[in-house]
C-alpha cells in the first residue's frame, strides 16, 4: 500500500474515541492496530533540550548573529543527528515519553519587535528577511534532504503576531494593520511553509480578535488556502483552554476544542481535545474534521518512519556515539566564536597580547553557567564559563597574572555593608563580565529573577551593575566589558574601552570569549537586532504597530544599529555594479561588489545588501535587508561577491497588505551594517550605493 492508503486503512479501523485520543500531544498506543505510544512534545532550540546529555550550542539569537546560512544548517544537522540518536536509544529502552520523540517545536521565527520581550532570545532577530533565511537553514538542517523521509519534523512558531508581553499572552489581542502583518509578521512563516516545514504552532494570544489556534484568518485563509500548507498545526501548550478561561470567546472546553479543530488546528498540546467526543455528540464537529486532522498527524509520523522497522529507516543507525561528540563540541565552539559581536575597541585594546599583563577579572557573569545556557537548553558536562575559558587560555602564559573577584551581584545590589574592593595599582587591564542571564529574561515561569514574567521593564544595564562598572572605570584602568544576554542592552559607551557582546554562547562560550580576547579568533558577529540608546526610544510595549521599531522604521539614533559588528581588521567596499540599470516584473538583477581586507589579519565579514525606495510613502521601510553573505577575506586581498536579486526584492506592501512592484527609483546599498548614520559613527565599513529603476 502507498503511504496515503496505509493512513486511511488505519483510520477506517479506529473508533471515534481512538481517533480523538491521537489528536493530543500525549497519544496513547493502540496496540490492536500496531500504533505505538507517542509524545509529540520535544524541543531543540539550540541543541536537544530537556532530555539530559546533549551539545549546547549558542542561543538562537546568537546563531542569527553569525549571518551564515550554511553554517546554521550545519549546526541544525548536528542537532538532528543527536536528536535521532537519543530517540533511537530511548525506543530500544521502551521509553516513548516526553522529550524523546522526533517532532521538535523549533524554530521560533517571531519578529523581535521590542527588546523588552524575554523570549526574543529564541528568535533570529528583528528583520523578516534574515529571520526567513536563518529559519529556513535551521529547518532544512533538522528535517534533512528527503521531504518524504524526515530526519526530524521541525515547527515554525508562534503563528502569528506574537512577541509579548509575556504576562498578557493568555489574554492579549494583537491589533496589527494589514501592511505590518504582511510586511513584517508573516514573511518568514511564508518562506518556511513554502519550503516544506512540517509543522506550524499557533500563538497563545489573539490576533485581530481571533485566538491564533482557532483563527479562520490565520489557519484557513492564509496558511491552508493562500499558502497551501500540507503539514500539521499544533497548538501552543494549554493555549486552547485559554479560549474559554482567558480570552472568553467560548463558554466551555468542548466549544474551545471544536473552534480550534474546525479552524485547522490538528494537535492539542494541552488537555482540551479529549473533549472532542463531547463536541461531536453536540454536533459542534464532524467526524470528517477529526479524520482530516488525524490524517495529517499520521502522515507526519509515517514520514518519520514510526510505523516501519528501524532497519528500514535511513537514520536508524545513529547512536549515542554522536551525542556531544568532539566534532559537535568543536562546532559549538565555532558557533560561539562566529556569533560574538565586537561593539567597541578604542585604540585597538583588543586583542590582548600575552606579555607581562596583570589582569583583574570581575563581574557576576564570569563564573555563572546560566550566561551560557539561555532557555530551552540541554545539559553538557563540558560547560566552559568565561572564567574557565580565560583561565584555560592563560594557564601556560606565565607572563600573565590573573585574579578573579565577583565584585557585584547578578540580580540585585550588593549589601550596603560591603564596600567595593579597589583595583590594585599594578593591574594593567580589567575584564568585566556583566549583563543578563536566563534567570533574568526568558519565558513566563522560567525567568525567576524577572519582575515582569520573563520580560524586562527597561532595557538598560541593571543599575547596580552599572554603578560597579563606573567605580572600576573611575580608577583609570583599561576596561574590557563582556556583556551576556539575549536581547539589546543600553549602557553608556564610555563605561569601557572595549566591549564584546557574547549573547548566551553555549557550552563552549568561555573558550570562545577567551579566543576572541587573546586574538586566537577574530570577531565577526553582527547584530541581528537594533540596540536602542534607551527605553525612552521605544514605543509602548503593547503596541504592535511597527512605526518607530527596528532599523526599518526607527527614526531615532540607536546605540548600535542592526547588522553592526567590528573586527580586528578593516574592510573597504571597492565597487557596486549591476547587470543593468532597470528591472521589470519577473526579472533578476545581478549585483556585484568587491570587498577588500585592508588590514593585516585574515577575517570574516558579512556583506549586506539593502534596498530603499527613493520616494517612499508614509509607513514604508527606511531600508530593507534583501541579501547577505558571510565571506572570508585574507589580509590585503580583495574578494568579489555576487548576488542575484529577484524583482520581488523590490516589492512594497501597501495599506491593504498587498505586495506590489512599484515603479520608480530605488537605492541599493552594500554595507557592513544597516545604512544609518550611527553605523559609520561607530566604525562600520563605509557603504557604497547605486541606483536602479523599477519599471
Amino acid at each position: 500500500m502507498t503511504r496515503e492508503e496505509r493512513i486511511q486503512d488505519l483510520i477506517s479501523r479506529m473508533t471515534l474515541e481512538e481517533k480523538v485520543s491521537q489528536l493530543s500531544f500525549e497519544s496513547p498506543a493502540i496496540e490492536r492496530l500496531g500504533i505505538p505510544e507517542y509524545n509529540w512534545w520535544n524541543e531543540c532550540l539550540h541543541g536537544v533540550a530537556r532530555a539530559g546529555f546533549a551539545t549546547v550550542f549558542p542561543q538562537a539569537i546568537a546563531l542569527a548573529a553569525t549571518f551564515d546560512e550554511a553554517f546554521v544548517h550545519e549546526v541544525a544537522s548536528a542537532i538532528a543527528d543527536e536528536a535521532r540518536a537519543k530517540h533511537n536509544e530511548a525506543v530500544k529502552m521502551g521509553n516513548r515519553k516526553q522529550y524523546w520523540g522526533l517532532t521538535f517545536w523549533t524554530p521560533n521565527i517571531n519578529i523581535f519587535r521590542d527588546p523588552r520581550w524575554g523570549r526574543g532570545q529564541e528568535t533570529y532577530g528583528e528583520d523578516p528577511y534574515l529571520t526567513s533565511r536563518i529559519g529556513l537553514a535551521f529547518v532544512k538542517g533538522l528535517q534533512g534532504d528527503d521531504p518524504e523521509n524526515l530526519k526530524l519534523a521541525a515547527c515554525a512558531k508562534h503563528f502569528a503576531v506574537h512577541s509579548g508581553p509575556e504576562k498578557l499572552r493568555h489574554v492579549f489581542d494583537a491589533q496589527v494593520s494589514p501592511k505590518d502583518l504582511w510586511e513584517t509578521y508573516l514573511p518568514a512563516f511564508k518562506v518556511l511553509v513554502e519550503n516544506g516545514v512540517e509543522s506550524v504552532m499557533g500563538a497563545y494570544n489573539r490576533t485581530l480578535g481571533e485566538p491564533c489556534n482557532g483563527s479562520a484568518l490565520l489557519l484557513k485563509e492564509i496558511l491552508r488556502d493562500k499558502w497551501q500548507f500540507k503539514g500539521h498545526v499544533v497548538s501552543d501548550c494549554w493555549a486552547i483552554q485559554d479560549f474559554h478561561k482567558n480570552h472568553k470567546i467560548t463558554s466551555s472546553p468542548e466549544e474551545s476544542a471544536a473552534k480550534a479543530l474546525n479552524a485547522g488546528c490538528d494537535l492539542n498540546c494541552g488537555c482540551t481535545y479529549p473533549m472532542l467526543t463531547v463536541s461531536y455528540k453536540k454536533g459542534l464537529v464532524t467526524e470528517e474534521a477529526i479524520n482530516t486532522a488525524l490524517t495529517r498527524l499520521l502522515r507526519t509520523r509515517m514520514k518519520l518512519g514510526m510505523f516501519d522497522p528501524p532497519e528500514q529507516n535511513p537514520y536508524g543507525k545513529l547512536g549515542r556515539e554522536v551525542i556531544n561528540c568532539e566534532k559537535h563540541r568543536q562546532l559549538a565552539l565555532e558557533a560561539a566564536r562566529k556569533s560574538i559581536v565586537l561593539l567597541k575597541n578604542d585604540n585597538n585594546l583588543l586583542p590582548l597580547d600575552d606579555s607581562g599583563k596583570r589582569i583583574l577579572l570581575v563581574g557576576p557573569g564570569a563564573a555563572n553557567p546560566h550566561t551560557l545556557l539561555a532557555n530551552y537548553y540541554g545539559m553538557s558536562p563540558h560547560l566552559v564559563t568565561i572564567l574557565e575559558g580565560l583561565v584555560g587560555k592563560t594557564r601556560n602564559k606565565y607572563a600573565i597574572t590573573m585574579e578573579y573577584r565577583m565584585g557585584s551581584l547578578m540580580y540585585e545590589a550588593n549589601h550596603p555593608s560591603n564596600v567595593v574592593f579597589g583595583v590594585a595599582p599594578n593591574d594593567d587591564v580589567v575584564i568585566a563580565v556583566f549583563g543578563l542571564d536566563g534567570i533574568m529574561e526568558g519565558e513566563e515561569g522560567d525567568a525567576i529573577a524577572s519582575d515582569s514574567n520573563g520580560d524586562r521593564d527597561t532595557i538598560e544595564l541593571p543599575p547596580w551593575q552599572l554603578d560597579f562598572l563606573r567605580q572600576i572605570k573611575s580608577t583609570g584602568k583599561k576596561v574590557i566589558l563582556v556583556l551576556t544576554g539575549g536581547s539589546p542592552i543600553a549602557f553608556p559607551e564610555d563605561i569601557a574601552d572595549a566591549i564584546l557582546f557574547a549573547w548566551y554562547p553555549g557550552e563552549q562560550g568561555g573558550n570562545a570569549v577567551a579566543d576572541i580576547i587573546f586574538g586566537d579568533a577574530v570577531p565577526s558577529g553582527k547584530l541581528p537586532v537594533t540596540f536602542p540608546a534607551s527605553t525612552d526610544q521605544l514605543p509602548p510595549y503593547e503596541d504592535y504597530a511597527m512605526k518607530g521599531r527596528t532599523y526599518r522604521y526607527m527614526e531615532k539614533k540607536p546605540l548600535y544599529p542592526f547588522g553592526f559588528g567590528l573586527s580586528y581588521t578593516s574592510f573597504r567596499f571597492d565597487s557596486l555594479t549591476f547587470s543593468g540599470d532597470t528591472i521589470a516584473p519577473g526579472g533578476t538583477l545581478k549585483v556585484k561588489t568587491a570587498l577588500t581586507n585592508t588590514g593585516k589579519v585574515d577575517a570574516g565579514e558579512v556583506v549586506q545588501i539593502y534596498i530603499a525606495k527613493e520616494n517612499r510613502e508614509a509607513g514604508d521601510p527606511i531600508a530593507s535587508l534583501r541579501a547577505f553573505r558571510r565571506v572570508l577575506a585574507p589580509a590585503g586581498s580583495t574578494v568579489e561577491v555576487e548576488f542575484d536579486l529577484p524583482a520581488s526584492a523590490f516589492e512594497s506592501v501597501n495599506a491593504a497588505g498587498e505586495s506590489l512592484l512599484v515603479p520608480g527609483v530605488y537605492t541599493l546599498t552594500v554595507a557592513g551594517a544597516a545604512p544609518v548614520p550611527a553605523a559609520l559613527e561607530k566604525g562600520a565599513t563605509k557603504p557604497v550605493t547605486g541606483k536602479i529603476t523599477v519599471k
